[in-house]
């Protein structure tokens, strides 16, 4: 699906879905009864009703299929972004072993670093722009200082490789964050997810042909658990994008905290 689609707020968002969703199946509900009164009635009703459950059984097994890739994705997204900040703040306090100018001098590279993805490349990210061939600038710059610190005791040459590990992971979980944030449900899965919903479908119109308004309250049953499960996909598929995506809320909380501002 594409940007324009996952920015809209989830009310608008369900409106989309839900709307197409019931058009879809009314245009079923009225061809069907259309063929049924034009004398196909008879062979529609020889449509056993007992397909009905593996039908749906199979578009509930492609729901739980796409929403565990949709929920791993969220999932992986989340955790990368609380492991960098995680690691970012462990190299603000350590930074305490090299006081004066070199503590100053990191935190001030760390904070920049943090302002600059939280609003710069995470709108990269929500448009899949986001680059893992580039370093950032603030986060290259905070390595080499750290590997400058003059070092005078063991706790400070312990305190400059912790450093150095705490950074290097922020950059590892930076780049499991740009992998997630490319990740998407293909047009693939959304084709096949709606074309099993469109065959259960056809096979409750067929099997209530006689029946219009037994039709219509079935068919409108089994889309509205359609445009919900669509809806909750769809409102999950990007992990960076939409009103209830991953914000950099970790990172930012680093940028305002006291620690940071010494």
């Amino acid at each position: 699906m594409s940007d324009w689609f996952h920015e809209l707020p989830v009310p608008w968002m369900a409106l989309l879905v839900f709307g197409f969703t019931y058009l879809l199946a009314l245009a079923i509900h009225a061809g069907i009864a259309a063929l049924a009164r034009s004398g196909r009635a008879k062979s529609f009703k020889a449509v056993s009703p007992g397909m009905l459950p593996p039908l749906g059984i199979i578009f509930g097994l492609f729901v739980a299929f796409t929403a565990a890739q949709v929920w791993s994705d969220n999932d992986r997204a989340s955790a990368a972004v609380s492991h960098e900040a995680s690691a970012l703040r462990t190299a603000l306090v350590l930074a305490a072993s090299f006081p004066g100018e070199p503590e100053a001098k990191l935190h001030e590279l760390i904070r920049t670093y943090a302002h600059e993805t939280a609003t710069v490349e995470w709108h990269m990210m929500a448009h899949r722009t986001a680059s893992l061939s580039v370093t950032p600038h603030p986060i290259q710059e905070a390595l080499q200082l750290v590997l400058s610190f003059p070092v005078v005791n063991p706790g400070q040459q312990t305190a400059q490789r912790e450093i150095t590990s705490a950074l290097e992971a922020a950059l590892d979980a930076r780049r499991q964050r740009i992998i997630v944030s490319r990740a998407e449900v293909n047009a693939v899965k959304w084709s096949s997810l709606y074309l099993q919903a469109i065959c259960a479908l056809l096979a409750i119109a067929l099997v209530h042909c006689d029946d219009r308004l037994a039709s219509l309250l079935a068919i409108g049953l089994f889309a509205t658990g359609v445009s919900a499960s669509v809806l909750l996909i769809a409102a999950h598929d990007r992990p960076f994008v939409g009103q209830i995506a991953v914000t950099p809320e970790p990172l930012l909380q680093i940028i305002s905290d006291p620690v940071t501002k010494r």
